[in-house]
């Protein structure tokens, strides 16, 4: 899986501006105007025109497949509450594209939109736009765990924070509600999964991890002291030569090298205690160590 996903990353990077640029522009822009049209006519005609109904799918009406996306906020009374949650969509979308590339990014959203019309052609359902958007948010938090977002307008929260409750609430759906339902939360995330694979970590704080790691690692019973024999001058020289890195620079977080993933840029972070080099995607959502 290691080498696959590696092939993958640099298939995206050398295709990096290819797709559709600014994707969450249009589709924002999209849904606000979607949203105005039926606020103001007061009906919600749009919305049965461009949701995701599978009957009519199949009768040959297959851009619902696609359009529903657009139907976000139809229904809310609140203008501003939808406004906003446009405009931070939009933002954490162009923040993904701009560390990711153009091609990554559309590949991540509309795979999203793929498993959910796949799932609910097969098993029935409404296709969600709000599940889009919570994978969308779960990918920035991921990348940028720090991040901080204001609940209520006020109180400053991180972002691994409001993910981690997310991702306990998709395991408690997926317990609570019978089959197939129970599924639909776990397949509308699964691009999340996919793309991401064990950086889901990431939204766990270093140190914690650190902890467990530490907490899980058995400790060593000595009988008896070991001895250890005084190395020649030349066994010791040789030591040395065997040990020595075959790269230059190493992700202090996912473990990545200049020599395994050449088309990364590494850096090394300032406000950590050390010397601690990291990749393009970690220089800057990891915990700095002190």
């Amino acid at each position: 899986m290691g080498k696959i996903r590696n092939r993958f990353e640099r298939f995206c990077f050398r295709n990096r501006n290819k797709g559709i640029p600014n994707l969450m522009l249009y589709l924002s822009l999209g849904a606000g105007l979607v949203y105005l049209m039926s606020y103001f006519a007061q009906n919600y005609v749009l919305y049965y025109y461009l949701c995701f109904n599978k009957t009519l799918i199949l009768q040959g009406q297959v851009w619902r497949l696609f359009t529903y996306p657009l139907t976000y906020g139809i229904g809310q009374p609140h203008m501003m509450l939808v406004a906003i949650s446009l405009l931070c969509y939009y933002s954490l979308g162009r923040a993904m594209e701009n560390l990711w590339g153009t091609f990554r990014f559309n590949l991540y959203y509309l795979s999203g939109m793929l498993m959910m019309d796949i799932y609910c052609m097969i098993f029935g359902g409404m296709a969600d736009v709000n599940y889009l958007n919570l994978s969308l948010f779960l990918g920035y938090a991921t990348l940028y765990p720090h991040a901080q977002f204001l609940l209520l307008f006020i109180i400053p929260v991180k972002a691994w924070i409001f993910a981690v409750l997310d991702l306990v609430l998709v395991v408690y759906g997926l317990v609570a509600y019978p089959f197939p339902a129970n599924l639909f939360s776990v397949i509308s995330l699964a691009n999340y999964f996919l793309f991401f694979g064990k950086d889901v970590l990431n939204l766990i704080p270093l140190s914690w991890r650190g902890n467990g790691s530490r907490l899980g690692r058995k400790k060593k019973k000595s009988g008896t002291a070991k001895t250890i024999p005084f190395p020649s001058a030349g066994s010791c020289q040789a030591s040395t030569a065997s040990v020595k890195a075959p790269y230059t620079h190493r992700c202090t977080v996912c473990g990545r090298t200049d020599v395994s993933n050449p088309e990364l840029e590494f850096r090394y972070c300032s406000r950590c205690n050390g010397y601690y080099c990291y990749c393009q995607e970690h220089i800057s959502n990891h915990v700095h160590i002190q």
